[in-house]
């Protein structure tokens, strides 16, 4: 048994389908079912069940997989420690962020880190503030960044300046002439808002809830699962939407929608590290840039 084949595994197990994990890992797809064969043949136990295009998990394979991640996870650990004795030359640094980190805030502090360690590859997977969480405590990444508030004990969470929250509406809507007055206005517009599990759905729902107004009060037309997405909904006139300045500043400048005025305090990001692992020298690095 090799890494290779345990991060093969991984990757399979993830995705549930061969394809998809060799074009992840950059193997054939022929090298991939070769691996996951070889580890079946070896220890004559069946890891996946095939059911139809797909491959799912057996019942000794979901027991496996967290063996795997977790001797992976020591292995990368050990490769870091190397890393920061050779002066970040070179190494691999494994980054999640929730949508509007990912996407707005978070390119310009890896372009740095890259120009600062050209030797160092950067990988960034996106996801919501909880599947952001769910990997650094897998510890399948090194760092996590998201905008939602997390409790897991398992976690170190630090807090770095981040964004402005804004309300907005189309240049058509009502409350484009006339902002809402007092709670029970809030509840006049149909609203869209980021899916369960978002940073951003979050925020919105505290704005809400300093207005003494709950998810129950409001009119949820959509629900959508990105900030892309929400922004083109609210453009369109589906309702109004509670978003982060980053995301709906061009459009607003553009006059594809106004900007509401509206009491919503600054919102901190949030780093999250897993407490039991190494905290390698490029991630201190990277954390200082940040």
């Amino acid at each position: 048994m090799t890494l290779d084949q345990l991060r093969i595994f991984i990757a399979v197990a993830d995705r549930e389908h061969i394809t998809q994990a060799a074009a992840h890992l950059h193997l054939t797809q022929s090298a991939v079912s070769a691996a996951i064969a070889a580890l079946e043949e070896r220890h004559a136990i069946q890891l996946f069940d095939r059911v139809g295009r797909r491959i799912v998990l057996t019942d000794a394979g979901r027991l496996f997989l967290d063996e795997a991640r977790a001797v992976v996870a020591r292995a990368e650990q050990a490769a870091r420690l190397l890393g920061d004795l050779a002066g970040l030359k070179r190494g691999i640094l494994r980054l999640a962020a929730s949508q509007t980190v990912a996407n707005y805030w978070l390119p310009s502090v890896m372009q740095r880190f890259g120009a600062a360690y050209p030797g160092f590859r950067q990988e960034l997977v996106t996801g919501n503030t909880e599947d952001v969480a769910r990997m650094v405590h897998a510890a399948t990444v090194d760092l996590g960044f998201v905008e939602g508030q997390i409790e897991d004990s398992t976690l170190a969470i630090q807090s770095v300046p981040g964004d402005e929250l804004a309300l907005v509406v189309a240049p058509d809507h009502t409350w484009a002439q006339k902002p809402p007055a007092g709670p029970k206005a809030l509840i006049s517009s149909p609203w869209v808002l980021r899916e369960s599990g978002s940073g951003t759905r979050a925020a919105c729902m505290a704005a809400l809830s300093r207005h003494g107004l709950g998810a129950e009060d409001v009119e949820v037309r959509l629900e959508m699962p990105s900030n892309e997405a929400v922004r083109a909904a609210v453009e369109s006139g589906a309702g109004v939407t509670i978003l982060s300045t980053l995301v709906v500043g061009p459009s607003v400048d553009a006059g594809r929608l106004v900007r509401v005025p509206f009491d919503l305090p600054p919102r901190q990001f949030h780093v999250l590290r897993h407490k039991k692992r190494h905290a390698s020298l490029a991630e201190q690095k990277f954390l200082e840039l940040a």
